[in-house]
């Protein structure tokens, strides 16, 4: 099976690479610029009518929170008009697409878990582009699966659990901030759980399959609590290790409002698929002790 993904650095794309190894009927073909460029839909199209995947798989978006509050235009190209224009090619050679979302599609005032019906209300360029998207792949190819994640770390590229281990090597103590809970989301476990709907849909594709879902780390936290769990495992295995000093949001302010509460409920997911993700801790333990090895190993 021939899964197109968008992007060739981002954590899932190389997740996906790497756990696709194991699968001998998977081949990922990863396509970034010039080849598939998410500003030129001659690009996109072309990338799709050349490789004829079986799955196509929209990985890539504009995921500089921040910075998307002074640059929206950029932000909605790719994360909303690019999916839109990736699903309808998808669509017309008859080709389901995964669609990768966000936790920051809600506002993250509610005090549950947001499931796949809860209103969504983002409060920032980035989730307002990311919710954009949602709508063009599922207006765009009914054959869709809305994969909503969120806090994503791994081995690969720049995220949470990287900074924080460089951060224990050059501080004594980090602030964290404490009053926002969510999902810590190893990106290895989502390129599983997309291998897993991959599989399930090369062998039927009933309407049920499709929409919307929600894909995380089974579990919850704040983020100085993955802080922590972060250092003590680093501690254990003889890592580096820092003090995690609470801190609320309001005392580090972003330019991007971001979601209090980002629990995402899997009920569905788990249903429909017969797939949950690991724990949060196992897989954090996992990917720090693999990035302690790896930075002790020789160059």
């Amino acid at each position: 099976m021939k899964l197109l993904v968008t992007g060739r650095e981002g954590q899932v794309v190389r997740s996906l690479i790497e756990r696709s190894g194991n699968h001998m009927d998977f081949q990922v073909v990863a396509l970034g610029r010039p080849q598939l460029d998410l500003a030129d839909d001659t690009t996109i199209r072309r990338a799709i009518e050349k490789e004829h995947p079986d799955i196509v798989v929209s990985a890539a978006a504009y995921t500089a929170v921040d910075q998307a509050e002074s640059e929206p235009e950029i932000a909605h190209q790719i994360n909303a008009v690019a999916p839109g224009i990736l699903a309808e090619a998808a669509a017309q050679a008859n080709i389901p697409i995964i669609h990768l979302s966000t936790d920051y599609v809600f506002s993250g005032s509610s005090p549950n878990p947001y499931d796949e019906e809860g209103q969504p209300d983002p409060q920032s360029v980035y989730g307002r582009t990311k919710l954009a998207g949602e709508s063009a792949v599922a207006a765009a190819n009914p054959q869709h699966i809305i994969l909503r994640t969120a806090w994503v770390y791994s081995p690969f590229s720049k995220n949470f659990v990287k900074t924080m281990l460089r951060l224990a090597v050059e501080r004594d103590e980090i602030a964290v901030v404490s009053d926002q809970w969510g999902n810590p989301t190893c990106a290895l476990d989502i390129a599983d759980g997309i291998l897993h709907i991959s599989n399930r849909l090369a062998e039927q594709r009933p309407s049920e399959s499709f929409g919307i879902f929600h894909l995380c780390g089974t579990g919850e936290t704040t983020w100085s609590g993955l802080a922590e769990n972060v250092m003590r495992v680093s501690r254990t295995n003889g890592g580096p290790s820092a003090k995690i000093r609470p801190i609320t949001a309001e005392e580090f302010p972003t330019a991007a409002s971001r979601p209090a509460n980002s629990r995402l409920a899997t009920g569905k997911l788990a249903r429909t698929y017969g797939w949950v993700a690991p724990v949060w801790e196992c897989s954090v333990e996992a990917t720090v002790i693999r990035l302690l090895q790896a930075s002790s190993s020789p160059s």
